[in-house]
This record gives C-alpha cells, structure tokens and sequence, in this order.
C-alpha cells in the first residue's frame, strides 16, 4: 500500500462491491468513461475477481484511493492503455462526488507518478480532460503534465459534442520532487 498524509493507494478487494457500484453508476460520469448503461453487482463480482491480475499482462491497473482521516474509500485511479515498447499509459482518476475539493485527487497522483516512474518503469503518462471540466484540467498542470493538444468534437455527450484537451508527464531524472510524502505501508 502506499500512502501519504492524505490518502492510501491499495488494491482492490472483494469488500470493494459496494463502493465500485456506487461509482460505476454515477451516470455524470458515464460520458468520460464510454459507459452507456447501469453496471450490475454481478458484472462488478467478476471484474473483482480478476482485479488483481498482472499489470503488464491485462495492461491496465485499478487502484482505490482511501482517505487517511475516514480510512474510507473516496475513489479510484486507473492506468490503462499500457504500452510495454513505448513505456507509456493513460491516467485516469475519479472520485465520488461527496468526497471531491478534499485534495483527495491530487495526493493520490502525489503517489502515483514515482509508483508509476520507480516500480512499473514508466517514461510517461498521459490523460484526455472534457474542455468543461476545469477542475480536472487545474489538477493535472497543477500535478506537472502539460498540455499538448486538443481534440475536437471528441466526446458525445448528452447537450452534444465536447473537445478534450490532452495531457502527457514525461519523467525525466529530477522526478524526486514529486516524490516528497510517499511512503509504503
């Protein structure tokens, strides 16, 4: 587990149903993450069953994200889209609605990078942000990606189309700095 003064990073667990179901449903989300309808408990018990498989085999990794205060899990951070040649994977983070303006996201990707740089030898990630969504974007230039580039009509969502701008971390040799607070558990 790893952890900072704010949130842990762990894997997820069986106990987990209740809380991917919750998040998994939250049809505000649904337009960011290419989900069409409701997920049921049962397709959620699979997926929990294999959640534990090798990263760089399935190419893509779930982690929770749990408050340190509550103990609590506040919400998820995903990578995906794992590239073994280029060493490369998509981000993406999500907390419930409850828990968001609490730091929470920004800790867990405090935790994140040297994870991502030091233990699963990453040389970059990269993210895509709905244009609306202001929030997410100050969190990833306030983290350090920068943003490369916007595409347009990307995403097709209930009032119509949406640009997304793109973002990409590429860890260089100072990546220690990002690193201040990590901690095992």
């Amino acid at each position: 587990m790893l952890g900072n003064d704010v949130v842990f990073l762990r894997a997820l667990e069986a106990e987990d149903l209740d809380f991917l179901y919750a998040l998994e449903n939250d049809a505000d989300l649904w337009g960011v993450s290419d989900t069409l309808a409701p997920v049921s408990r049962h397709l959620l018990r699979q997926y929990l069953e294999h959640a534990g498989a090798d990263f760089h085999q399935v190419r893509q990794l779930r982690l929770v994200i749990g408050s340190q205060a509550t103990g609590q899990a506040v919400g998820t951070v995903d990578l995906f889209d794992f590239s073994p040649l280029h060493q490369r994977a998509g981000v993406g983070i999500t907390v419930l609605a409850a828990a968001r303006r609490h730091g929470y996201a920004h800790a867990a990707l405090q935790l994140l990078l040297p994870y991502a740089r030091h233990t699963l030898r990453l040389h970059q990630l990269y993210c895509s942000v709905a244009t609306r969504n202001r929030a997410s974007q100050q969190l990833f230039e306030k983290i350090g990606f920068s943003r490369v580039g916007v595409r347009r009509q990307w995403l097709h969502m209930a009032d119509g189309w949406q640009d997304v701008v793109e973002y990409q971390y590429v860890f260089s040799g100072i990546d220690e700095l990002v690193s201040g607070g990590l901690r095992a558990g």
